[in-house]
């Protein structure tokens, strides 16, 4: 087993060494590598070198590490949603999920009906899309038109029409969490049979001589038995202390997940298409709990940094090895940018996201959007104890607005990427202005806002958004300890130089 791990981490490196060598082809081929919940830190690379908690101490993540030393990594990459459903449907439309109506996941009944308790929540929160709306393109749909070739093979989660219904003739089903088995625990079996097909897919493509687009996403690790027997006994192994041996499952499953990636960079080096691929990595949101992405605060289902702070790491001809990026993007900006690099200049109305080729290039150092700022809306119950919020993002400041209070709080993320210190009652000026963008665009987007619940009691405990999924309670219902975000027993960041705006 460790010599095929070996062979697999020679051939991966080989096949990396080669991508910076040409300039951009006409007719790129794509690989997007989806994660689940992998957060800023999850992994052992490092996201940012200024900050050398960026990367997992624990996690060992080689071929992703050779992907970012032979490509670019994004320091400041966002997914569009604390939550996978709404994020996912960001990446394939470039639009946000305040657009798409898809502001949360489509599977709990509470949250379809817009509430939880008819007594417990303070606001009822809106109804959202569950399904991907099907007069909206994805990226499959565009690059379908230019003669590309295109798959999709494991989670989909933006509904339950077939994925070919929105430009992947190949597909293995509109796979929720469950998998295409519908069992509880998909993984380790999935991570290498969506890979095994992803193969197949790029070896008949190559044999025709035609471009493709292939997205492998990947389904979330539940526990020890979502790895493999070996890969799990591998990193209890190394696991010394108590916060070690809480982190094995999770770290053995995405250790898995690399072991599958270095087979298809391996697959690309043997069919010889390296220098004419384009190999991309991301999460659709940050990792699960509080702690769970140090350094930065709180995770998924929260507009906090750890939910919304995720890898991006792009390689492939004309991008120089090794090299980072401070520029803030999102997950609105794959579309445009894999429509960039194909050459495609006519894109669908709409698209919110920017075009970051010239970035990846070096020819420019930001990126062109409609809207200068970047907005999260999660109008929901969900992990955190402030309840339904929006973020705003613009330059190095973020502004989180609270729905059931009506106040907000200010960071520099600059200064203050953890935060750890709210602004908002030193620059009330600054708070009214962000407070101000960030109505004009939820105005202008027509985004759908929670409302007061008529039949509110005060004091009585609400409902969570995960009793209708199984994942625990959420604490508190926005009153109570924890709301600043977990900063119990966490250390102090490193503050990173300012990056510039976008």
């Amino acid at each position: 087993m460790k010599r095929t791990l070996f062979l697999t981490s020679l051939l991966a490196g080989a096949f990396l060494q080669g991508l910076s060598a040409s300039t951009p082809p006409r007719h790129p081929n794509f690989i997007f590598i989806l994660s689940e919940a992998q957060g800023w830190s999850s992994t052992s690379v490092q996201m940012d070198e200024r900050v050398p908690g960026s990367k997992s101490d624990f996690v060992r993540t080689p071929n992703l590490e050779h992907l970012a030393t032979e490509g670019m990594r994004f320091s400041d990459f966002y997914a569009s949603s604390p939550r996978c459903t709404p994020s996912r449907a960001t990446f394939f439309t470039g639009k946000s999920p305040a657009v798409l109506g898809m502001t949360f996941v489509g599977e709990g009944r509470g949250e379809k009906q817009g509430t939880f308790s008819p007594t417990g929540s303070k606001l009822t929160p809106p109804e959202t899309v569950s399904e991907l709306p099907s007069g909206e393109k994805t990226i499959g749909d565009l690059l379908k038109q230019e003669g590309y070739a295109t798959a999709h093979f494991g989670k989909w989660h933006v509904g339950r029409v077939s994925p070919s219904r929105h430009g992947f003739d190949e597909n293995d089903g509109a796979n929720a969490n469950d998998g295409p088995d519908h069992v509880q625990n998909p993984n380790p079996k999935q991570v290498f049979a969506i890979t095994r097909l992803g193969i197949d897919f790029m070896e008949r493509e190559v044999r025709a001589g035609k471009p493709f687009y292939l997205q492998l996403s990947h389904y979330p690790g539940r526990g020890g038995t979502d790895a493999r027997p070996e890969t799990y006994f591998r990193v209890r192994q190394r696991a010394s202390g108590e916060r070690d041996q809480r982190r094995v499952a999770s770290a053995a499953g995405t250790e898995d997940m690399d072991d599958a990636i270095g087979v298809v960079l391996a697959k690309v080096r043997e069919l010889g298409i390296e220098e004419n691929t384009y190999i991309i990595f991301s999460s659709d949101h940050g990792a699960q709990g509080r702690n769970a992405n140090e350094p930065l605060t709180q995770g998924k289902g929260t507009v906090w940094e750890g939910g919304l702070r995720i890898p991006f790491l792009i390689a492939g001809p004309g991008i120089k090895p090794g090299s980072v990026s401070h520029v803030r993007a999102t997950g609105a900006d794959l579309l445009p940018t894999l429509a960039g690099l194909a050459g495609i200049t006519d894109l669908p109305s709409g698209i919110e996201g920017g075009n970051l080729t010239p970035i990846l290039l070096g020819t420019e150092e930001s990126v062109k959007r409609p809207r200068e700022e970047f907005v999260v809306h999660f109008p929901h119950y969900d992990k955190d104890d402030l309840g339904p919020a929006s973020a705003i993002i613009l330059g190095n400041e973020k502004l989180i607005r609270v729905y059931e209070t009506g106040r907000s709080k200010l960071f520099d993320l600059s200064k203050d990427p953890g935060e750890r210190r709210d602004l908002a009652g030193q620059r009330p000026e600054r708070v009214a202005e962000l407070e101000k963008i960030l109505d004009e665009y939820l105005r202008e987007v027509k985004a759908r806002l929670p409302v007061p619940n008529p039949g509110y009691v005060p004091g009585k405990a609400p409902a969570s958004s995960d009793e209708h999924r199984g994942e625990g309670k959420r604490r508190g219902g926005g009153r109570g300890k924890g709301a600043r975000g977990g900063d119990a027993g966490r250390s102090e960041v490193p503050t990173p130089e300012p990056s510039p705006s976008p």
